[in-house]
């Protein structure tokens, strides 16, 4: 594991920064121990810096992972949060959407979020801003971007797509499915 470039961390925190904003501070100095960013095979780890420090005796061939990966760089030079990513971006997000009952299994089938299905939303929630989808029970469902502000929420017809799907956590079962 390599720390990021100079490039590379700027990259990462701009992407970061669209989801939580000013909280990516608290991510970085946190109460129970420093995190640091590392980088192995164009994946981004984020890991506590003592753990980090011993994993130091592992070869690089030998080490598969480290810390919860965040996401991965792809070939263009484009960095893309991956689903693992969602409890650190659920913990520290700036912008919420929680969805109806109704609309989860939607949204977990890797479909938009419908006006109809839209429970609540974050107060001054920007157009294209980062949000992290919640059920009516809090859980983390996934991420995406705000297609309308929150006051254009409330103007907008029933069937309109209010945010766009990025990354959800039924991810997992479809993609089993394309491995085996």
């Amino acid at each position: 594991m390599r720390p990021l470039t100079e490039e590379e961390t700027t990259v990462v925190f701009e992407k970061l920064v669209k989801y939580i904003g000013t909280n990516l501070k608290h991510m970085i100095d946190r109460a129970d121990g420093n995190y640091v960013f590392r980088m192995q095979k164009d994946r981004v780890y984020y890991v506590r810096e003592d753990i980090m420090l011993r994993a130091t005796n592992i070869g690089r061939e030998q080490l598969v992972s480290l810390g919860v990966c965040l996401g991965k760089f792809t070939g263009s030079g484009k960095f893309r949060l991956q689903i693992t990513a969602l409890p650190q971006l659920a913990q520290y997000a700036k912008y919420k959407v929680w969805l109806k009952p109704q609309a989860e299994q939607s949204f977990l089938y890797g479909n938009h979020v419908m006006k109809s299905g839209l429970g609540r939303i974050t107060e001054s929630t920007e157009q294209y801003s980062g949000v992290v989808i919640f059920n009516m029970q809090d859980t983390p469902l996934g991420f995406g971007v705000a297609a309308y502000s929150t006051a254009d929420c409330r103007k907008v017809d029933p069937t309109a797509t209010v945010a766009f799907h990025q990354c959800d956590i039924g991810q997992y079962l479809r993609e089993e499915d394309t491995l085996m």
